[in-house]
């Protein structure tokens, strides 16, 4: 019975350092792994910084682009139906849309949402304008119709979405 009590007088305190050891190891090598998950993060945030900010000013070069001023002068050439210039101006804004589609990714799903109801929109405006011309109505009849439907509105759809993507990187980076 000595030789049992000698025994578990070694064995108990043993016991007790290893599962002291243990447990102290584990607790260590969990907090280097959040630390390392943390710096990860931290290294992917720094990375995706400039990707997300060039995000957002694509967006805004789309709905810049988009707007009746810009578009009446990139697309119209003289001589032009009012047919083939609408025309020409849906094209533009599928093309241009369709090559911003892979921004979504890095911006908000609102912010991305509301770049898509102001593209919807603008072809809404650009749409109407053109129901509203004659069979012989030039690019230059359509353009006045436009603007003049532009200025009855209190903000053009482009702009109300600009001025969120503005609002939503000054509150997200403090820009």
């Amino acid at each position: 019975m000595d030789t049992f009590l000698e025994i578990i007088k070694i064995v108990v305190p043993v016991s007790i350092v290893c599962l002291t050891f243990y447990f102290l190891t584990k607790e260590f090598f969990e907090g280097e792994r959040e630390k390392r998950k943390l710096e990860q993060k931290k290294e992917l945030e720094k990375s995706l910084l400039p990707l997300k900010l060039q995000a957002y000013e694509r967006a805004v070069i789309f709905l810049e682009r988009i707007s009746p001023e810009n578009m009446i002068l990139r697309v119209h050439k003289a001589g032009m139906s009012a047919k083939l210039f609408h025309s020409e101006i849906s094209k533009s804004i599928r093309t241009e849309y369709e090559h911003n589609l892979s921004q979504q990714i890095y911006i908000s799903d609102t912010a991305w949402e509301l770049v898509k109801n102001a593209k919807e929109e603008m072809q809404k405006l650009y749409n109407l304008a053109s129901s509203k011309m004659e069979e012989t109505a030039t690019g230059i009849d359509l353009s006045h119709i436009i603007f003049q439907m532009g200025a009855q509105l209190d903000k053009m759809p482009n702009q109300v979405a600009i001025d969120y993507l503005k609002k939503e990187i000054k509150k997200s980076y403090g820009l």
